[in-house]
């Protein structure tokens, strides 16, 4: 069915059915683990055999460095909609407050706590992309609030007015602040009416991270 060139496995069969009924359903491609479970499979290994011989046979595209890079060929095309997704590591908690004691840059590169699938279109091919689940108030009045997670990019640098990743090397402290040179200082300004800014000398302040996004779950 759907057009084979060679007569495909049962097993195959069953996964070439599994993704046109998973995009369907869902509007975007299944993860390997999707398939895994929702075809009964023993192993992700398998899965992936399988798919390599898909794609092979001309019934599937498979993009490796794009989470969930699976798109139909063939008839499937018409009904399968243009959606990839990128996976973005949780990597810890930020301050959007007093600064908290935290972990250097180094350490972020561990396990992350979880990895959120994002549009690939809402990424724009942004590379070195990570998420921060936030602590604080702070940056209230910019529309990040305590619990929420910031999506950030890898940058060393910033423009003045930018929300920024700041870690304070002397104190061992990581924040989230709107970021001001300001001649011989840095200025941390948190976003909140209510809350002073930090002065830093700017040898004490490194930038790890732009902010690009915010993501709230509705409570």
């Amino acid at each position: 069915m759907f057009g084979a060139h060679k007569r495909l496995s049962e097993k195959q069969e069953r996964i070439l059915r599994f993704l046109h009924q998973f995009l369907e359903e869902h509007s975007y491609p299944p993860s390997i683990r999707d398939i895994q479970q929702g075809c009964d499979v023993s192993s992700t290994s398998v899965v992936d055999y399988n798919l390599r011989i898909l794609e092979r046979e001309g019934h599937i595209r498979r993009s490796p460095e794009i989470s969930r890079g699976i798109e139909l060929l063939g008839r499937q095309r018409e009904t399968q909609p243009a959606f990839q997704t990128v996976g973005v590591p949780v990597l810890g908690y930020i301050a959007a407050g007093e600064p908290i004691p935290s972990y250097a840059a180094e350490s972020w590169a561990s396990d992350p706590m979880e990895t959120l699938e994002l549009p690939a279109s809402w990424l724009d091919g942004r590379g070195e992309v990570y998420a921060l689940k936030v602590k604080g108030q702070s940056m209230i009045d910019a529309l990040i609030d305590d619990g929420d997670t910031v999506v950030v990019q890898r940058a060393s640098e910033a423009r003045d007015g930018e929300t920024v990743v700041a870690w304070l090397k002397a104190e061992q402290e990581a924040t989230l602040k709107r970021f001001y040179h300001e001649g011989g200082r840095v200025r941390l300004q948190p976003a909140n009416s209510q809350m002073a800014p930090i002065y830093a000398d700017p040898r004490n302040v490194e930038v790890q991270g732009k902010v690009l996004g915010v993501i709230r779950l509705l409570r």
